[in-house]
Parts: C-alpha cells; structure tokens; sequence
C-alpha cells in the first residue's frame, strides 16, 4: 500500500482516499465482501483519461475522421494484425479491441478464467487513451442538442426559496396532488413514529429536491451526477440511452435523461414501495409504479427545475412543482449528513401515538 498525494481527490465526489491499494488485494482489504473481481457485471473499477499535452486540435480532427487508417491503433506495441490494440489482463485470453472515430471499445477483454488483477486497470487505461486519441464524442446523446452549464454547488435552503413543509412546495388550492381512495386512506392511518426518515432512510424524490440543503451537479459525457447534501445521497442520470431492468428497483429509482431545448430532461422510474415518497409532511405515500420527470435549466445565475410525479396506484392525475437554486458562497464544500440512527429515532420518544 502507498500513500495517496495530498491532491488526490479519488473518484467519488467529498471522499479522499487516504491510501492506494492494489486490485488483488481487494479480497484481504475487504473481507467482508464478496470477491468483486469474481464478478463480471460489477463495474467497480473506474478509469479517466486525458489529452496529451502535445495533441492539437488539428491533430484530434483528424484522428475523428478516422486517421491515417480507420481502426488503428495509436499504440504500435499494442497494434495487432487486422487493427485495434492488444488489451490483456492477467489470467485474460487477449482479444482486439477495435478504435474507430465514431464507436467506443464496447469490451475491452474477456477472461479465460474470470479473474482479473491489478493489470486490468492499466490495461483499462490504455483502452481510454485510445478512445480519447480516437476522438470519441464528448456527449453520449446523438446529436448537437445544445448542453446547458449545471455545474457547480447549488443552494436551495431558505435564503432562496420557501422551506418546505406541509403546503410547501404543495400548495393546496394550486398544486396539491389530487389522491385517489387508496392514498386517502393510507393519509387516514399514516401515524408520523412509522416515519422512516427517523431510522435513517434517505429521502427520495420529489421531495429530496425541495429539501433546504445544497446540491452540488457533475456533467460527465456520459452521465449527469446529482449530489446531495441532505441525506448523503448520490443520484447518477445516465445519457447513454440506457434502459432499466426488473432487477434495477431501488429506493432513489434509476434515472435516465438527455439534453433537449438548452435543459436537461430526466425521467425515473423502478423505485420500490415507500410510505412517505411522495411527501412525508403530509403522509403521502408512493409505489413501485412512481415515476419522476424533472426539467433543469438555467435563468442567468439561477438554476431551475420543474418536478412532476405521476403514480396511478396513488394519484388521480400527475402534480408538480417549480423551484430554483441559487450558486453556493465561494469555496463551500457539501458536508456531511452524518445521520446517527439512535438519535435520528429519538424523538419518537416524545412524539403522541396515533395508535396504541
């Protein structure tokens, strides 16, 4: 193991690594899991590449158009017969991965024996340089959408919006959900102690983005990331067209998006059942059958978003609301959440049954 540089952020957003550890120690470093690398559909190891310093945009417009030889492979101690570059694991059988201007290596190797160890990653690393020389779009979504700037860390607390609360951002007589007799009669018999925000459980949408804390938004090619103070909760919206699966049911759902009319479209579906998902203020609850559409776009410095739940099992028609944040002071850094289950259950204690 080696020390990490003071400069190294890791790859995950407000967490530095404080040591490197090499891939094949993962199962000693961390007994309690299984084998990650036994596990082909686990993508637990990430890779970034970047420009060389020496690569003109003259140089990088020709490599999109497909170079001196479409298919190539920048690497010549790599190039295989045929084209592409040789990308080999320990314990891996090579196989070409082939480098075009417009298609990403899809695979990048395939092993004999379904172990890989910390090879893979440099061998991993290769394949994103290739990629990158080749000229891969900056964008998974097809097309010249234009992408507007979400970036940054985004205050939505009370200096900038109305906190929220039993009429907020719900405001009965405007955008109050209209409940059909199922969600009534949970609404009849939600007692506040079955709250599952008092044993620790994240909030979810549509209420978590009303929630009076920061936010902070990553743009990546192929993802947008959504991070939030409230809770610790990291949501990923994929742009590479992806869809979900019977097994992808979760409690934040799975998000797909693209950029559309200088926003950025979201739609989340697979949640699983929550007692409060739709509004824990008010005892509102939410199905598997909950689907979220947001609309992020920005007004001058402002960001803003338009939020609208459908569920059939619970509402007679869709309901939503617009909000606004406003950039973070210079300098903040999201903190954390740190929810402690004792305490958060403590003022059950206090509270007056609504059933004994």
């Amino acid at each position: 193991m080696l020390s990490s540089p003071a400069d190294f952020q890791g790859t995950t957003l407000e967490y530095a690594p404080s040591v490197w550890v090499p891939l094949s120690l993962q199962p000693e470093v961390r007994p309690d899991l299984a084998d990650m690398r036994e596990n082909r559909l686990n993508p637990w190891v990430t890779v970034f590449a970047r420009r060389q310093e020496n690569a003109s945009p003259a140089r990088l417009a020709q490599r999109r158009a497909g170079g001196p030889r479409d298919g190539a492979c920048p690497f010549p101690r790599l190039a295989v017969r045929g084209g592409g570059c040789r990308i080999q694991a320990a314990g891996a059988r090579a196989r070409p991965a082939r480098v075009t201007g417009d298609e990403r290596p899809r695979t990048m190797t395939q092993t004999s024996n379904g172990k890989s160890t910390g090879r893979l990653a440099g061998a991993a690393a290769c394949a994103a340089l290739a990629w990158g020389m080749a000229g891969a779009p900056l964008q998974a979504q097809d097309g010249a959408e234009e992408v507007p700037r979400l970036v940054g860390i985004w205050d939505g607390g009370g200096r900038v919006r109305p906190v929220n609360g039993p009429n907020m951002p719900w405001v009965r007589g405007e955008n109050f959900p209209v409940l059909n007799e199922r969600a009534l009669a949970y609404q009849e018999v939600f007692d506040e102690a079955i709250a599952a925000k008092y044993d620790c459980v994240p909030s979810t949408p549509p209420a978590l983005q009303y929630d009076p804390y920061m936010m902070e938004v990553v743009q990546w090619p192929d993802r947008v990331l959504f991070r939030y103070e409230k809770d610790d909760q990291l949501r990923t919206v994929w742009l590479d067209g992806r869809e979900p699966t019977p097994m992808d049911y979760s409690l934040q759902g799975v998000s797909v998006g693209r950029y559309e009319g200088g926003a950025l479209h979201v739609t989340t579906t697979h949640y699983t059942f929550d007692v409060t998902g739709f509004d824990d203020y008010n005892g509102i609850p939410s199905s598997q059958l909950k689907k979220v559409t947001e609309r992020y776009w920005r007004e001058g410095d402002e960001l803003k978003a338009t939020v609208t739940v459908e569920d059939e099992l619970f509402l007679r028609e869709p309901a939503s609301y617009t909000t606004r944040w406003l950039p973070a002071p210079e300098g903040y850094r999201l903190q954390s959440y740190g929810c402690d289950p004792d305490v958060a259950r403590m003022p059950v204690k206090f509270m007056v049954p609504k059933y004994r």
